[in-house]
């Protein structure tokens, strides 16, 4: 877990005792003192917790959609995500959208979808990023076939570019955390959840 707070260069201060209460093994201090630093890092890493939940870490180096990037470290696996979509928008993806911002090391993502709107029985909520009441800062997926139910939680948007010119422009650029559960009875509910309105592949026409 320290080594992936790290890798995503994650903001905190260890010299606070309010925020980090340091202890334990040498080795685990060293970890711990590490944080609060901007990582060099631009691999990602994937861990498996004592919990069974899968924790993947984006370092702010590698400049590549943040939610391609998990559905690429899931083994290609199609993903609906509900982010805080806004401009600089990263459209809806298939399996053959074509991504320049990318790493080799990564594999081929799956198709990613952008959930624009959800609903909670009969209400119906909006999923994309903005002002006023009807807008969400969720920062989750799902996934939407295959043999595994992924339930994914993390912090990181829908925001920058596929194919530049700046590969770090916004989310590209920073690094993040992503919590993958897998769980059948949870996953169906996240898939109700926000079952709603998606995001086209691209922009309308001018």
């Amino acid at each position: 877990m320290l080594t992936a707070l790290h890798n995503a260069s994650v903001v905190t201060d260890p010299t606070n005792p309010q925020i980090v209460n340091e202890g334990g093994p040498t080795d685990v201090q060293k970890l711990a003192q590490a944080l609060g630093t901007k990582s060099t890092a631009k691999t990602i890493t994937k861990d498996t917790l004592s919990s069974g939940v899968v924790l993947i870490s984006k370092p702010s180096g590698l400049h590549v959609p943040p939610w391609q990037m998990v559905s690429a470290t899931l083994d290609g696996v199609p993903l609906r995500t509900a982010t805080w979509w806004a401009t600089p928008m990263i459209y809806t993806t298939t399996a053959s959208t074509p991504i320049a911002c990318w790493d080799s090391s990564l594999g081929k993502p799956g198709p990613v979808e952008i959930a624009t709107s959800g609903q909670w029985d009969t209400t119906k909520f909006g999923l994309k990023g903005g002002l006023g009441t009807n807008f969400n800062h969720a920062k989750l997926g799902v996934s939407t076939s295959g043999d595994k139910n992924y339930s994914i939680f993390g912090d990181m948007n829908q925001q920058g570019t596929l194919s530049g010119p700046n590969c770090a422009s916004s989310q590209n650029g920073r690094g993040g955390l992503f919590y993958v559960v897998d769980n059948a009875e949870l996953s169906t509910g996240l898939k109700d959840l926000i079952n709603g309105d998606t995001a086209p592949t691209g922009p309308p026409p001018k």
